[in-house]
């Protein structure tokens, strides 16, 4: 089973009106815990959408138009896609997208690379989340332990990474920096290496 740990940033939350400004992503084998691929890129925006961005998201990513006008082009970014994950033989009977956000980050990721074409090329549809692997953790240990689950549980990938003793992730928030602190919390939520 092969493992795709992605992130997006764009420029707003509104699938609706915004659209995704860069994305990253690292393949992972998980019969040999071994990074076999990674990808990333700012995707070009026009002057129009980005007319459209939401200011508070930009000062969570720091992208600029100027950043943003010199990326690829979608269409582009959908192919170098499509190519990686053909020569990986990508498939939804083998391996799944692993992310912060699965809701978003598939949203934003269906901009890029359209439902349609997924599906032709049948890719996987579970986009499994950090936060619920956490919480399925925990839920674990209490009952092992025979104790009454905390009645908070923080399920940011921040709070999760300082309840495993990891750095918060670093600010600008860039995709390629998501997908590291991603992994480094899947890492040592489990107990495992990526070589």
């Amino acid at each position: 089973m092969k493992g795709i740990f992605l992130d997006i940033e764009t420029t707003g939350l509104n699938p609706l009106r915004h659209k995704p400004i860069e994305i990253a992503f690292e393949i992972v084998d998980f019969s040999k815990n071994k990074r076999i691929s990674s990808y990333q890129t700012v995707i070009k925006q026009p002057r129009l959408v980005w007319e459209t961005k939401d200011p508070a998201s930009l000062e969570i990513n720091g992208f600029t138009f100027n950043e943003v006008s010199k990326g690829k082009d979608t269409g582009q970014v959908s192919l170098e896609i499509e190519s990686i994950f053909k020569d990986l033989g990508i498939e939804r009977a083998s391996d799944a997208f692993i992310c912060q956000n699965p809701a978003f980050d598939r949203t934003f990721f269906s901009q890029i690379v359209e439902i349609r074409k997924q599906e032709e090329l049948k890719w996987p549809y579970h986009w499994f989340d950090l936060a619920s692997m956490f919480f399925g953790i925990q839920v674990l240990d209490s009952l092992k332990k025979n104790q009454s689950f905390p009645q908070k549980l923080p399920l940011s990938k921040n709070s999760i990474a300082e309840s495993l003793n990891l750095p918060k992730e670093g600010s600008p928030h860039r995709a390629k920096a998501g997908v590291t602190h991603l992994m480094l919390c899947y890492q040592a939520l489990f107990g495992i290496s990526f070589g």
